[in-house]
């Protein structure tokens, strides 16, 4: 009797998904999924060129003030694979509707904030924006032919690079002419329109999809284990690295994150497999993406601070904001010439060739850094390294790792990223406030001194790839055209700082 009762209820569910596959989503559906991808791209870069004037408007450090971008990609990179996680089952378009609905709210929030613990707390809530790409481009595999789906998928990756590098100076120019909290009503704005357009034209997942468990507590391990690191590097210059608060906080990270390490190894559904590292690729991917992330978020943060300050160029928030363009315009560029270089060079030879180019654009930033022009010419050097090493790294996974674990080895190489990009937002302050401790405003000296370290972060990251990568392209498998495309665009929108959704 169970078993009639189970086919039954199997019989309406097919049916329900061929009504849904014939009825189809909508002609709207697919300028829906552009419009949010967009929205995401855009509110994801409001927050780096508009930390010092921030600070100037809630008389706060830029040390202190540095958290309202590092609280938003750290929350992306916790909430980045269990929403993923959620949007693979069957709540996808209600996970879509509350993650906007919160970063609306985060934007209001943040908007409204006084001081700098509100509006730490709205940014936050604004990372949640971090995780919602990977849902557009599942929804667009699940509802249109498999074509159709692609072209859409890489369309998506196109306009979320673009947004991004359109949205640092369009809430620059905003925060010019009206204010910093303009900015994030903006944004609030932009993230509620988009909330109206998936609830009218995005439908909910057209078949059914297997339900994993949330591994909620190995977000909250690395979460908190990640927490303290960044606490303890951003209060040590004020505590000392001897004292008893600053030692405590880095014993807590350690203990937490091999907690979480313990946890994750003997988690049946965990929010990384752990297991994965035993294979060079993979290996070799999470590492490099760690460190180019803190690279990455260290130049960024540093940049629009160089060019703003008294100290520095003493430039407008949207001359900051337009120094980050080359970057989007120049890793797009680089990651469809990517092809090119690793049929001609190999993929061994490419990241270590990407990350060189980061260091180059690092180091001649730190030997000039007196002229707009060369901030610019410092972003189109780091936009073409990281071009080169964020498309290289996912084609390393796919072609060396089983196909039932690709999805796997790309969340994990997705959270790893994103650590990296929280870490490198936390480290910059740490680094200024090192070489400059007693200036009240930090001097050109401290962000020369920074930025050279940050060119030798990018060359470790160099002879790490090619030391990890060794012989691995002997025993690659081949890799088909559709994930070659699938590493071209996840180079475009991980250079901008976007998770990617690794395709069935």
């Amino acid at each position: 009797m169970s078993s009639i009762a189970d086919k039954t209820v199997q019989a309406r569910r097919d049916g329900r998904a061929e009504a849904a596959e014939a009825h189809g989503p909508g002609p709207a559906f697919v300028p829906a999924l552009l419009a949010v991808g967009m929205v995401v791209s855009v509110i994801s870069s409001l927050g780096a060129p508009l930390i010092p004037t921030i600070a100037q408007d809630l008389h706060a450090s830029l040390g202190a003030t540095q958290w309202s971008l590092t609280a938003t990609l750290l929350v992306g990179a916790v909430a980045s694979p269990l929403v993923g996680r959620l949007g693979d089952g069957p709540h996808r378009r209600t996970t879509l509707l509350v993650c906007l609905a919160l970063v609306s709210l985060g934007g209001v929030i943040a908007a409204l904030a006084g001081s700098l613990g509100p509006l730490i707390l709205g940014r936050a809530l604004q990372g949640l924006g971090l995780a919602l790409m990977p849902l557009t481009m599942a929804s667009a595999r699940d509802h249109l032919s498999h074509l159709r789906a692609g072209s859409v998928i890489a369309l998506l990756s196109i306009i979320g690079a673009a947004g991004v590098g359109l949205g640092y100076p369009i809430t620059g120019f905003i925060a010019e002419h009206a204010d910093a909290s303009a900015a994030f009503w903006f944004g609030a704005g932009a993230s509620g329109l988009a909330f109206l357009v998936a609830l009218l034209w995005i439908p909910g997942p057209a078949r059914e999809h297997e339900r994993v468990p949330l591994d909620l507590r190995g977000a909250a391990l690395i979460g908190a284990g990640v927490l303290a690191l960044l606490l303890a590097l951003e209060k040590a210059s004020d505590w000392g690295w001897g004292s008893g608060s600053t030692l405590g906080l880095i014993a807590a990270a350690i203990v937490l994150l091999g907690l979480w390490t313990i946890a994750e190894l003997h988690t049946e559904h965990p929010l990384v497999e752990l297991r994965l590292v035993r294979r060079r690729a993979v290996l070799a991917a999470n590492v490099t993406g760690l460190i180019l992330g803190m690279a990455m978020y260290l130049g960024i943060s540093l940049i629009t601070q160089v060019v703003q300050l008294p100290s520095g160029m003493h430039r407008t928030v949207f001359a900051a904001g337009l120094t980050l363009l080359p970057l989007s315009v120049l890793s797009m560029a680089s990651s469809r010439l990517y092809p090119i270089v690793r049929d001609r060079a190999g993929v061994r030879a490419a990241i270590p060739l990407g990350a060189t180019v980061l260091a180059l654009g690092m180091a001649f930033f730190a030997l000039t850094g007196d002229a707009l022009w060369q901030a610019f010419v410092t972003m189109a050097f780091v936009g073409l390294g990281l071009g080169f090493t964020f498309a290289a790294m996912p084609g390393l996974i796919v072609s060396s790792v089983p196909r039932d674990e690709t999805s796997s080895a790309m969340s994990f190489y997705q959270v790893t990223r994103y650590v990296g990009f929280s870490i490198g937002s936390g480290l910059a302050v740490t680094f200024v406030r090192a070489f400059d401790h007693d200036a009240a405003v930090p001097t050109s000296d401290a962000y020369g001194k920074t930025f050279f370290i940050g060119a030798a972060i990018c060359l470790v990251a160099a002879g790490v790839a090619w030391l990890l990568t060794g012989d691995l392209e002997a025993d690659a498998a081949p890799v088909s055209h559709a994930d070659a495309e699938r590493a071209v665009e996840e180079g475009e929108v991980g250079a901008a700082g976007l998770p990617m959704l690794e395709g069935d």
